[in-house]
């Protein structure tokens, strides 16, 4: 595995991840969102956005070693990523919004737009960065593995 291109690849899979989600939830969703939290009496903690922004890019890496590690077996190209970003989407998504929702706490109103929009989001951010992974880049030639 080449994990200078993982780190590189995933960090520009996170940069999709934040900018789509700054799109959803800034943009989209901001004042329905804020109507949901109302009604919850909820907030925000002061951390929040820099947690998800470092979540955004911890994402984005882990797509990008997750394509790495099933290159192998499934072949390098958009396929293999789009699987990845359709796992991540139900790991990250799709289990953690029914959780949610099974407790009372998610903004039901929003599920279904949210539950869409990564359902895009992921697979693009897994596609975008395993278009800079390269197998064996400054290693040895065509196995990935470094020559000993």
């Amino acid at each position: 595995m080449n994990y200078t291109r993982i780190l590189l690849g995933g960090l520009l899979a996170g940069v999709v991840i934040n900018l789509s989600e700054f799109l959803l939830n800034g943009v989209v969703l901001m004042d329905a969102m804020e109507a949901e939290l109302e009604l919850m009496d909820a907030a925000f903690a002061p951390w929040a956005m820099p947690f998800y922004v470092v979540m955004a890019f911890l994402w984005g890496i882990a797509m990008v070693w997750l394509y790495a590690a099933i290159r192998p077996r499934f072949g390098p190209g958009w396929r293999t990523a789009v699987m990845v970003g359709v796992f991540f989407w139900v790991f990250v998504t799709v289990l953690p919004t029914f959780a949610n929702m099974a407790m009372g706490i998610a903004m039901e109103g929003l599920v279904g737009i949210g539950l869409i929009w990564t359902l895009v989001e992921l697979p693009a951010a897994a596609v975008v960065g395993s278009w800079l992974y390269q197998e064996g880049v400054g290693v040895g030639v065509g196995t990935g593995r470094a020559r000993v």
